[in-house]
């Protein structure tokens, strides 16, 4: 059971530091106690105290760690219900399903097409995390050679989905160095799967027929010291899966119930007739709380709409994607080269750049920070001021390497066109399209 504040305050070496960012440590047991604070906070803290703190300072959804290399995830630890309170910490990953049935060729040309679904927003390399090998026929050598095939050959890391033993130990033989996630755990094998999974220091789904008999499954499990679970509370009807998700979520985190407290899985490719349903309910378990979402397949018109949607989740609302403050050249400009000027939030930028890379036109794209603003807000907000983006443009260096002096604002901050040539006599400030889209037939009209 976790400790309360003053639990923790008794623990705590009472020196007032101020070094975890609070003014005493009363106050820092209390954050620790809600989840808001770190142990690794206090440098002051004691081992044997440490120890004993472990498991209030753990979140009360314990993060675990899924595969090795570029693809590997951490799902789980999360702090919060709903995604405004603060964030959401680890992105939803996604996974396909392989049967162990499928011929060599086959399998080496849908991880090839596969590992091509790679989408490039706001700087970000988007795809998908997991494949999920299945057993369909108990022949645990067809199982071990695809598993070994997918752990040699591609990126991706494995759920390996045997309820038979022998299969699965040949499965961790073959592809066991990639960490794979073990599914699953039930009340027939808990014994033999737990000591596997111990073993082998792997992760493990733990599936049951409701939330409430998934209870005892995990507390023999913790008794017996794993703690890298996943829960699968085997519900198949939408509406049903999607109820059992809240209550887990609610129950880790409301109730502090540490049974509960762990990473799911949702499988829509086991409640839906065909990709298109699934998509949706994936969406769906992607807000609502899947930690990792099993689809029949992956085609670009399924996975990219979820890719995204996983961005927009689980980006901090209250931290707006930015790119660095600084002078962008884009297709080899040079000294006859116009100048644009926009504000740091990264959505703007990249729209910003792809429309003048797009142009062919040689060009210079200065990246004024805004604190994350587009361009209209950061305006409002007077992160753009005249002032501020003249004082900017004499600072960033792009006097020294071009010979005109022309500046193209963007066509929603126009307001500030005088107090920019206030800060830059002799400059020339042009204003620009409002719109991105316009940008290139301006910039080809500048540089005829």
């Amino acid at each position: 059971m976790a400790l309360t504040g003053i639990q923790i305050f008794k623990l705590l070496p009472k020196t007032n530091c101020k070094e975890c960012g609070v003014p005493t440590c009363l106050a820092f047991a209390m954050n620790l106690a809600s989840g808001k604070a770190s142990l690794d906070d206090c440098p002051y803290v004691s081992d044997e105290a440490r120890e004993k703190l472990a498991e209030a300072s753990a979140p009360p959804i314990l993060p675990v760690e899924i595969g090795k290399g570029v693809r590997k995830r951490t799902v789980g630890g999360e702090t919060v219900l709903n995604r405004h309170e603060k964030t959401f910490y680890n992105p939803t990953a996604y996974a396909a399903v392989i049967q162990s049935d499928i011929s060599d060729s086959d399998l080496e040309t849908k991880l090839k097409g596969w590992n091509a679904l790679q989408f490039e927003r706001v700087g970000l390399n988007l795809r998908p995390e997991l494949v999920a090998l299945k057993d369909v026929n108990g022949d645990k050598d067809a199982f071990a050679k695809a598993a070994k095939t997918i752990a040699d050959k591609s990126e991706f890391n494995l759920i390996l989905m045997t309820e038979k033993a022998e299969v699965m130990k040949a499965g961790i033989a073959a592809a066991g160095f990639k960490r794979p996630l073990m599914y699953a755990a039930t009340a027939d094998n808990l014994d033999e799967y737990g000591a596997m999974a111990i073993d082998n220091d792997l992760p493990l789904v733990v599936k049951a027929d409701s939330v409430e008999n998934l209870i005892p499954l995990t507390d023999k499990l913790v008794e017996k010291g794993h703690k890298k679970l996943v829960l699968d509370p085997g519900s198949r009807e939408i509406k049903k899966a999607l109820e059992d998700q809240v209550a887990m979520r609610r129950a880790a985190l409301k109730d502090l119930n540490r049974s509960l407290g762990f990473p799911t899985i949702a499988l829509p490719c086991e409640m839906a007739p065909n990709l298109e349903m699934e998509t949706l309910i994936a969406g769906m378990f992607t807000a609502k709380y899947g930690s990792i979402v099993v689809l029949s397949d992956f085609t670009g018109e399924s996975i990219f709409p979820l890719l995204l949607e996983r961005l927009n989740i689980f980006t901090d609302p209250q931290r707006p994607m930015t790119v660095t403050e600084g002078v962008y050249p884009i297709n080899n400009p040079d000294e006859n080269s116009p100048i644009l000027v926009t504000t740091n939030f990264a959505l703007t930028y990249f729209i910003v750049s792809g429309e003048v890379e797009g142009s062919k036109v040689p060009s210079w794209l200065l990246i004024k920070d805004a604190e994350g603003l587009s361009v209209l807000t950061a305006w409002a907000a007077g992160k753009f001021a005249g002032d501020d983006v003249g004082m900017f443009v004499k600072k960033c260096g792009i006097a020294d390497k071009v010979k005109h002096q022309e500046l193209i604002i963007p066509g929603y901050a126009a307001a500030i066109a005088g107090d920019v040539e206030e800060e830059l006599p002799g400059w020339t400030i042009t204003v620009g399209p409002r719109e991105a889209a316009h940008i290139p037939a301006f910039i080809k009209g500048k540089a005829s």
